[in-house]
């Protein structure tokens, strides 16, 4: 259950941790990406049986490619299946899939034989072997001959060209928060033992696919998530809201810090009743004890239009540990974070 107590003794003492807690907000979200974004667009255009956004469309349908290291399967990891977008027919099982290094997610060999068909591609000036769904003909990617054992080859795929059916997909839940900037918070919750994957995202606005750049400009509607996958038989989704409520500042409407901006809000996207249920009863509990002298504005919404972010937001801090952000706010929060729930964490 939650921790009033403990919340109540951290937000007492609240002078120096609002120091830092302010300080992760400030100027953020200022990194910008130096690659033009692949074009897209919030309408929906028929293929097949299905209703697909236009820049998924621009690849199964006319061709097209994702920038490297952009799509959201280049690093996924979790087992499973991965299907047509377009059909839903089972193309690559994630037993082959292996890291290239190409910024495309990568497979030795496809889930059965006849389940792609290849096109000699002659565009660009080169000779490819394009492969397509046997299925419903969507673009998929590509097949090169430099893949490794057993066949010696690497189908290469646009991560929008395809949807993922998790592997005894009930064995973990999944949550997703709002907090401000989402390297702070990614970082913090990753280390948390029961927590299998966490990725920042965007989610609850109206733009299909956005940009970074598009998301901060605030007109998109959508906020800065992390999505959390967990085992709620190690972490309940209970004590996933305590550190929700410990690493932000809940009474701040639309901003953390020095950030502002709709896409800063304080929210909960939950995924079942229960989570919704259980959100609300906490809100009014910490009103009740007022646990803040100000009211909390945190938003309840269902889960709705949610896409990772790029990359290079992936595990920021641990990858970019002499960014000046990093060092002078994200650290220190980070330090705190293992100090108070020391006894929570993987590796205690």
């Amino acid at each position: 259950m939650l921790d009033i107590t403990r919340l109540r003794n951290i937000w007492l003492n609240r002078n120096a941790f609002l120091a830092i807690i302010s300080g992760c907000f400030l100027s953020s979200c200022t990194y910008s990406q130096n690659d033009a974004p692949m074009k897209s667009s919030s309408d929906l255009v028929p293929y097949g049986d299905k209703m697909l956004p236009k820049n998924v469309c621009q690849v199964i349908q006319d061709g097209g490619t994702e920038r490297p290291f952009t799509g959201k399967y280049v690093y996924h990891k979790e087992k499973g299946t991965y299907c047509c977008i377009g059909c839903d027919a089972p193309l690559f099982a994630s037993s082959t899939k292996y890291e290239s290094g190409s910024g495309w997610p990568s497979f030795y060999d496809v889930i059965s034989s006849g389940a792609v068909k290849e096109v000699k591609d002659l565009s660009h000036g080169m000779e490819r072997v394009e492969i397509r769904c046997a299925k419903c003909d969507a673009h998929l990617g590509h097949v090169f001959e430099d893949g490794p054992k057993p066949t010696g080859l690497r189908y290469c795929l646009n991560s929008v060209a395809l949807d993922f059916v998790a592997e005894n997909s009930g064995t973990t839940e999944e949550a997703t928060f709002g907090a401000g900037c989402f390297w702070c918070v990614e970082t913090c919750f990753k280390e948390l033992e029961g927590v299998v994957e966490v990725y920042p995202g965007y989610a609850g606005g109206k733009t299909m696919n956005p940009t970074y750049e598009q998301v901060c400009s605030g007109t998109t509607g959508h906020a800065e998530v992390a999505r959390i996958v967990f085992n709620p038989q190690k972490i309940s989704f209970d004590e996933l809201l305590e550190l929700f409520w410990w690493i932000h500042d809940p009474t701040q409407l639309n901003r953390q810090g020095n950030d502002v901006g709709t896409q800063y809000r304080s929210v909960v996207f939950y995924h079942s009743e229960a989570q919704k249920s259980t959100t609300e009863k906490y809100i009014e509990k910490l009103t009740k004890e007022k646990v803040w002298d100000n009211p909390v504005v945190t938003e309840v919404k269902e889960i709705n239009n949610f896409y990772r972010a790029e990359q290079y937001h992936h595990d920021y801090f641990n990858l970019n540990p002499q960014n000046q952000y990093c060092q002078y706010v994200v650290k220190p929060k980070v330090e705190k974070f293992r100090k108070i729930f020391k006894e929570k964490l993987k590796y205690h």
